[in-house]
């Protein structure tokens, strides 16, 4: 091996550790203004400048998740809202991403679809509660069905436009080259697509998990959408924020795992974010 080679592993070794270094001091730093707001909420409570019955303090809300998490209770509900996020995201992505790309790739799709669609995305969530109820019943179809619902419409509104935002330039050049069909779609669309397309998902997978509260109470017995309403009937605000507060972990950990499942076909972006 030449003195450049061991140079060039030497430095490739030392800058790994330096980047695992970075990422930690990241999620650190992304815990600093969840963890300053639990102090301060838990010394409010303390100093009476908050009151304790309805704003629960965060070491309430700690001992209810686990006292939830001992007796089983808690991983049933997780389990429970999990599968129905799960199911209607991917329900809702396949549905939301072919129409998308039909209506992108396609202006007479576009016109046909567009308006209707676009009409039908206004609707509020809680609207489709009592169609889908009277089509399907209450349980789990109706459910997993409203999810979809919600993730089909920012998918393949971000599908749509990313495709009509792709430079023409880029086309042509795949056009030159004797590119058309799925080949051109396969080498050109789908890479130039492809950062827009895990926006969408994002959006879309944060949707579904705004949707699962109101499929869940379409009568669930089991979930996080059971618990709050459970905590609501019984006046326990430190089960609903406890139910809340899960939410947001279980939310943020689904979107990371996203965004990290995508980042090796992304490596080729050199974009300012990735800079930073």
């Amino acid at each position: 091996m030449t003195a450049s080679e061991l140079s060039g592993a030497g430095s490739w070794a030392s800058a790994s550790p330096r980047r695992a270094t970075t990422s930690w001091n990241k999620a650190w730093l992304g815990l600093a203004l969840p963890v300053t707001l639990a102090v301060l909420w838990e010394v409010g409570v303390a100093l009476g400048i908050v009151g304790s019955r309805l704003m629960p303090p965060p070491s309430r809300i700690a001992a209810t998740i686990y006292d939830l998490a001992r007796n089983g209770g808690l991983f049933v509900h997780i389990g429970a809202t999990l599968w129905r996020v799960a199911f209607g995201f991917v329900l809702g992505t396949l549905a939301g991403t072919l129409m998308g790309a039909l209506a992108g790739y396609s202006a007479v799709v576009r016109r046909i679809v567009d308006p209707t669609l676009q009409g039908l995305r206004a609707v509020p969530s809680i609207a489709w509660v009592p169609l889908f109820i009277l089509w399907l019943g209450i349980f789990e179809e109706s459910k997993v069905t409203l999810i979809a619902v919600g993730v089909f419409f920012p998918v393949y509104l971000g599908v749509m436009g990313a495709f009509a935002a792709v430079d023409r330039k880029i086309v042509e050049v795949g056009r030159i080259f004797r590119l058309k069909g799925f080949t051109l779609v396969r080498r050109i669309l789908l890479p130039a697509i492809l950062p827009a397309y895990v926006i969408a998902l994002r959006s879309g997978l944060g949707l579904g998990w705004m949707f699962v509260v109101a499929a869940e109470f379409m009568g669930a017995s089991e979930g996080l959408g059971y618990l709050l309403v459970d905590g609501q009937q019984l006046g326990k605000p430190d089960q609903i924020i406890a139910a809340i507060l899960t939410f947001a972990v279980l939310g943020k950990l689904t979107d990371y795992l996203l965004v990290t499942g995508f980042k090796p076909f992304l490596r080729w972006q050199d974009s300012f974010a990735s800079s930073q």
